[in-house]
This record gives structure tokens, C-alpha cells and sequence, in this order.
């Protein structure tokens, strides 16, 4: 079962399942020792891989323990602490997670409650547990841009550097779309002084900061609907393509679309929704190769997804400029094949077939 299967699978189990889980022992047994099995890969029943109630004396606190400890040889990889199901996370409530992470060589940590997983790292200050995670994975509304991230979590795939360098990135990311969600919602004052400055040479008063701070969240508001209307318009108004076979030549497609090329940025705009696919495919793919292998190059009237950024090495072409979005897969012989989307998440029932195409292009 791959990592994106297992989680998913799990993501059901806890949907089913969490309203009758009473205790935080039941929660440790119903999810999170299935997600230490099923989605990092390790063998729970092995005690030198997996440590239940790692106890080890820290300065003058004695018999202290962290719910899991996972290792490989001598080394930590990661420290688990668990709550119940349905309590919130907080850290404040974890200290001896915090305190075992100081003090011994693990670099990374999760807390915990079966249902939201909390990652861990040290990327303010060396041996020491950054205060926010540089990842969340909540299982009732998976994120599925996290699945490669994720993969490098594995048993099989675990390497601290990489997982170090991609958390920097994914964490801060992660925190800079919190300021911006905070500041559309409710602007702060030195945001309205920013947006007013280039607007207006008034002098920021006490009234004309009010003002502009009503006149700022309007403004937001507004541009975001706007920006929403505009796609579903854009959608809307295209007409659909002449209906075409579901596996056609090489050569037909370049007759239908042209060859792939790379983008020169004239018109071109890379959506979310394309970020997404693109996310999903790297996470089914990197089984087969490294998911950095596995990139993107938009055009105005498609989006390739290639390997190793090579445009003779075409794995997939995304077409979701239309009312119903597709994803194109080619085959060793570069013969396409076309897959109508109504989720983005329907790009998994095609993994197979996307693994298939990867290990052609890798052997």
C-alpha cells in the first residue's frame, strides 16, 4: 500500500471510528500505532524499531516517558507523544516531549491525537524543538500536497537532511498563508498603512487608519470574490474540444495540442489546482523515483508534468482550462491516454498507470 492509500485508509478509520474512542490508550491502538505501521512503514511489534513508553531520566524529572520512541540502530528518528482523540494540541501539554527532544539527538518530533499529527523539528536552534510544527497532517481534511513531504517520513525514504531542508520551506509557507488569511480577514495597522500608502498621501490619524481599515478588508473581500468568480467564468466559457479516441498517437496529440514547450510566462498562470495535481502525482511517483524528479512546466494550453524536467520525458500533460478538467498519461511509446477529473483526488485512481509510465522513463 502506498503512503497516499495508507493514509487515506486511515482517514476513513478515524472518521468511523472516533466518536466511540474513549481513552488516549484506545487512541494509540485504533490510529496512531496503524499510522506508525501503515503510513511511516515501521515495524511496530519490533522493539528495536519501535519503543512504546521510552523512559529515560532527564535532569531532576525521573520516570518521565514519551509514548513512542522510533529508531533505526542507534539513532532516534522520531519522539511520538499522544493525546486522546478530539484534544486539542498543545505543547504546553507535551513538556516532556519538548524536554526529551532537547536533551537527547533526535531531530524530529510528533505530537499527536489520532486524528491531527503535529511534525516537529529544530530549525530555530540546533538541539532544540522549534515552538510551531513545520508540518500538520489532519486527517479530516487531508492535504494532499503534503503526501510527498510525507514520503520522505518513511521508513524507506527517511533522510534528515532532506526531510530538514523541505520542512524550513514547508514551514514557513505554512505560516506566511496563516498572515495572509489573518490580514484578508482583519487587517492589521501597519497592512493598512502599507495598502493606504499607495493609494492616499493623508496623513495616518486615528480616523483615516479606522477608515482605510474598513476600506482595506472591503477591498480584500472583494478581490477575493472576484478572483473566484473570474475562474469559474473562465471554466464556463470555454468551449469543450472536439471529442477525440481515449488513447491516441504521439503524433496526433501534437497535431491536437502542439508539442510540449517550456513556458516564457506570457499569459501563463499556474493555478492551485494545478500546484495540486502536480503535488499528487510526485507523491504516487516517488515509490518508483526521488519526487524531486518529477516537475512541472506550465504552458498557456496545458500543464506538463515531466521527468526530471526533461520535455522528451513527458509523464503526464494536465488540461484544466475546460469545464471538465483532464490529465493526459503517456505510455513508453508516448501514446496518450485520457482521464476525465470531476476531483483533483481522481488523478490517484490513475496511480498505476502514472507508477508505470515513471519506471519506463527511470529504466
Amino acid at each position: 500500500m502506498s503512503t497516499d492509500q495508507a493514509i487515506y485508509a486511515l482517514a476513513t478509520k478515524v472518521r468511523d471510528l472516533k466518536s466511540i474512542i474513549e481513552t488516549e490508550e484506545a487512541t494509540k491502538t485504533a490510529f496512531i500505532i496503524p499510522f506508525i505501521s501503515t503510513v511511516l512503514g515501521y515495524d511496530v511489534s519490533d522493539p528495536r524499531e519501535v519503543i512504546p513508553e521510552y523512559t529515560a531520566d532527564v535532569g531532576t524529572k525521573k520516570g518521565e516517558k514519551v509514548d513512542f520512541a522510533i529508531k533505526s540502530g542507534d539513532d532516534f528518528r522520531f519522539l511520538i507523544e499522544c493525546k486522546k482523540v478530539g484534544e486539542p494540541l498543545n505543547l504546553s501539554h507535551a513538556s516532556q516531549l519538548v524536554r526529551y527532544f532537547n536533551l537527547t539527538d533526535t531531530e524530529f518530533a510528533i505530537l499527536t491525537n489520532g486524528e491531527v499529527y503535529q511534525f516537529y523539528a529544530q530549525l530555530d536552534a540546533a538541539n532544540r524543538m522549534d515552538e510551531r510544527p513545520f508540518m500538520t497532517l489532519d486527517l479530516a481534511s487531508v492535504d494532499a500536497r503534503l503526501f510527498p513531504h510525507l514520503e520522505m517520513c518513511t521508513k524507506s525514504q527517511f533522510d534528515s537532511d532532506t526531510i530538514a531542508a523541505n520542512a524550513e520551506e514547508l514551514k514557513y509557507v505554512s505560516e506566511l498563508r496563516k498572515a495572509v488569511a489573518s490580514e484578508m480577514k482583519e487587517p492589521s495597522s501597519d497592512f493598512v498603512k502599507l495598502l493606504a500608502a499607495r493609494v492616499t498621501s493623508r496623513r495616518m490619524t486615528a480616523a483615516n487608519l479606522e477608515l482605510f481599515a474598513r476600506l482595506s478588508a472591503t477591498a480584500c473581500s472583494q478581490y477575493l470574490r472576484d478572483e473566484t468568480s473570474r475562474r469559474l467564468r473562465s471554466a464556463q466559457d470555454l468551449e469543450e474540444p472536439a471529442p477525440v479516441s481515449s488513447t491516441v498517437s504521439s503524433a496526433d496529440a501534437v497535431a491536437q495540442t502542439g508539442p510540449i514547450e517550456e513556458a516564457n510566462g506570457d499569459g501563463i498562470v499556474t493555478t492551485d489546482e494545478e500546484r495540486q495535481a502536480h503535488d499528487i502525482i510526485r507523491a504516487i511517483c516517488c515509490s518508483e523515483v526521488p519526487a524531486t524528479d518529477i516537475t512541472m512546466r506550465d504552458a498557456k494550453s496545458y500543464c506538463a508534468i515531466l521527468y526530471k524536467d526533461n520535455n522528451r520525458k513527458p509523464i503526464a500533460r494536465l488540461q484544466f482550462d475546460r469545464k471538465v478538467p483532464r490529465i493526459i498519461i503517456f505510455d513508453a511509446e508516448k501514446n496518450e491516454t485520457q482521464h476525465d477529473l470531476n476531483f483533483i483526488e481522481d488523478i490517484y485512481q490513475h496511480a498505476d498507470e502514472l507508477r508505470t509510465r515513471v519506471r519506463s522513463l527511470a529504466e
